[in-house]
């Protein structure tokens, strides 16, 4: 067929144009994908820090029963990744990785046996401060009930997890002064909150806790949404230790 006798090219029969990508929608296009993968990997990071020495033995089966509560308060509020870190004997100091399911960390916790030695809270808040460093960390869960360590160093550490905006919420077992001082002072420069952990009162050191996982995986909105008597007294913690 010649070039006369061949029919018109129409917008119906014309082969459709070959588009390159402007460096605008390329951009675009990076800024939807690092927000879609920032959505998928939404949730709170959670440091739970424990002492395994020998005195905690009594309350460590408690400790297992409610971190496993932690997970469960959260339900619908998002995602939590819970980090389990513990010290013990001569300058033991380990960290297990961040889970999302309750499983894991209850046998990882059932197969730690408590051991002598000394504290080192130093050593704990100095990994949550490296860890919110490669990625936020919401809250700081520490469970105890001695120090021998100093003071001083300590609360600067507290004092720049309150800088980084991670809240330590300290749990004391017992009646120790010199840990009582400790403790709070770390949950007041940290910005966070000390409670007593008694075993006499399961249920709500439960619900306290389960209050902190829900901050940490939902922020004070959650604990506002929630609304509970311990998400209203968390609340109120969090708020007093703010800046005026």
């Amino acid at each position: 067929m010649s070039d006369a006798n061949k029919p018109p090219v129409t917008s119906a029969t014309r082969p459709p144009a070959e588009r390159r990508s402007d460096a605008s929608e390329v951009d675009a296009f990076v800024r939807q994908a690092r927000a879609m993968a920032k959505a998928g990997q939404a949730g709170g990071r959670l440091i739970l820090a424990l002492d395994a020495t020998m005195s905690r033995q009594p309350t460590w089966d408690l400790a297992c029963e409610l971190q496993g509560q932690m997970f469960d308060a959260v339900g619908n509020t998002g995602r939590l990744n819970v980090q389990l870190v513990y010290f013990r004997g001569l300058g033991e100091c380990r960290a297990s990785k961040f889970v999302a399911e309750t499983g894991s960390l209850k046998k990882l916790m059932t197969s730690i046996q408590c051991r002598s030695g000394q504290t080192q809270v130093g050593k704990v808040l100095s990994h949550a401060l490296k860890e919110t460093g490669a990625a936020k960390v919401d809250a700081l869960v520490y469970i105890g009930d001695a120090m021998e360590e100093n003071i001083d160093e300590l609360a600067e550490k507290a004092g720049h997890l309150g800088l980084r905006g991670v809240p330590a919420f300290v749990f004391q077992e017992g009646h120790d002064a010199a840990a009582e001082r400790a403790f709070k002072e770390i949950a007041r420069l940290s910005k966070g909150a000390w409670f007593r952990f008694d075993r006499s009162a399961a249920a709500t050191l439960s619900r306290l806790l389960s209050a902190v996982a829900v901050f940490a995986a939902g922020g004070i909105k959650a604990l506002e949404a929630r609304g509970r008597p311990e998400d209203r007294l968390m609340i109120e913690h969090l708020r007093s230790r703010k800046s005026p």
